[in-house]
């Protein structure tokens, strides 16, 4: 692992240990070279995943994307970072066991839309007012109007 202080290649591992839900490895590390220490997660990682988007374009799956998207939607909500990254865990273990490696961008922003529902109300419009492309106020009124009277929400359009 590089150092991310001094760019030493050969830095040493002082201690490992599971995260709290068992989701990924903490490894603190030390560099030789400038005697810095840092911290490091691996991940076990089921299969490669591609994002088909709406324009055909394919992109690699990233994970760091999927959990800052989450989490600008829910920016000064009070929920437990912690809360956040199981949800981003969950929703990148159900991509993998889907045996897709090909996932269309559709339907990880509506995993995201199942997932923040469950979680918080206003980061749900948050997410979806950026999903649905909201243009003007009267897209979230009806979109909340919809979510206040029970209705499917994936019904509003662009």
């Amino acid at each position: 692992m590089r150092c991310p202080f001094c760019g030493n290649d050969d830095t040493q591992v002082k201690d490992s240990r599971p995260t709290e839900d068992n989701t990924a490895i903490r490894r603190r590390r030390f560099c030789p070279a400038c005697a810095a220490r840092f911290t490091t997660f691996e991940r076990v990682q089921l299969r490669e995943l591609t994002v088909l988007k709406k324009t055909g374009k394919r992109i690699p799956f990233d994970r760091d994307k999927l959990a800052r998207s989450i989490q600008i939607a829910l920016r000064k909500r009070p929920i437990d970072p912690d809360r956040i990254e199981r949800l981003v865990t969950a929703i990148v273990r159900r991509l993998e066991s889907m045996g897709e490696t090909e996932i269309p961008s559709s339907v990880i922003g509506e995993m995201v839309m199942d997932a923040l529902g469950n979680v918080d109300q206003v980061a749900y419009v948050r997410f979806a007012s950026v999903y649905k492309n909201f243009r003007e106020a009267k897209d979230f009124e009806n979109f909340v109007e919809t979510i206040q009277t029970g209705g499917d929400a994936d019904d509003l359009q662009d």
